[in-house]
């Protein structure tokens, strides 16, 4: 099997487009035929006018209080792609012989259904606040990525600020204008699966929701903030200008 992810993680690098995946199963494919190309998808349902099956992929997977959810699934993933696979995934999840047969849906059906439905609407919003977050920063003279206008795969727009100060001082402000725990300091603090201390803003509806917006970075050079989801952009700006005032422009060589 290989994986292939679809965003980059807390760096600054750029991510896989459609093309490079479609290279990606060519290339692996030509290797062995057999192999089972798997791609993680969170962050990047609905955000194309393909989903990586479309371009060969095998199996892929990704969570439900991220795009797929449209911000009122509260929990929960999903596997699509090759019958067979899904059914192995199935069975791993519950018991060989019972697969996709049984599982827990928390009386959520409807919840997931509606979500689903909504989803397109929500990542279309993420993306209008994705450009603009890109734009405005670009301006006041800090590396983004993706690039203003660039196109995307995903629902998350990284900022290098520079320093630690700038990425707290940041979540910070997009915290305030947080609908859910406003009144609340984002602090750096270690996480599972980090490296190094992380400093997130995140008052959203569903706990740990990364449709609805949110910004958080870990605090090691070069001092990168990801900002993820926006149920409307309008939100995003409003938060944006206090970020905007609490930073200000960048300085010349950070």
């Amino acid at each position: 099997m290989m994986r292939i992810p679809i965003g980059f993680g807390a760096t600054h690098n750029k991510r896989n487009g459609s093309g490079d995946r479609v290279l990606f199963v060519y290339l692996v494919k030509q290797q062995n035929p057999d192999t089972v190309c798997f791609v993680d998808n969170c962050y990047g349902e609905f955000v194309a006018d393909q989903e990586p099956p479309a371009v060969g992929a095998d199996l892929i997977a990704g969570s439900l209080i991220k795009n797929p959810g449209g911000t009122i699934v509260a929990a929960g993933g999903y596997v699509a792609g090759r019958a067979d696979l899904v059914e192995a995934a199935t069975c791993r999840l519950t018991a060989p012989g019972i697969g996709s047969a049984g599982g827990a849906t928390f009386d959520q059906n409807r919840l997931l259904f509606q979500g689903l439905f909504l989803a397109p609407q929500m990542v279309g919003e993420a993306m209008k606040g994705n450009h603009l977050t890109a734009y405005v920063f670009d301006q006041l003279g800090y590396p983004v990525n993706p690039l203003p206008l660039a196109p995307r795969r995903d629902v998350i727009q990284a900022i290098r600020l520079g320093s630690p100060e700038k990425v707290i001082a940041f979540c910070h402000a997009i915290q305030q204008y947080s609908p859910i725990g406003s009144y609340l300091s984002p602090v750096p603090a270690e996480m599972p699966g980090y490296e190094s201390e992380l400093v997130m803003a995140g008052g959203t509806f569903i706990d740990g929701s990364t449709s609805e917006f949110s910004a958080d970075g870990p605090l090691r050079e070069p001092y990168v903030v990801f900002c993820q989801g926006g149920t409307h952009w309008t939100h995003v700006a409003i938060a944006l200008e206090a970020a905007i005032e609490a930073i200000g422009p960048a300085r010349l060589g950070a």
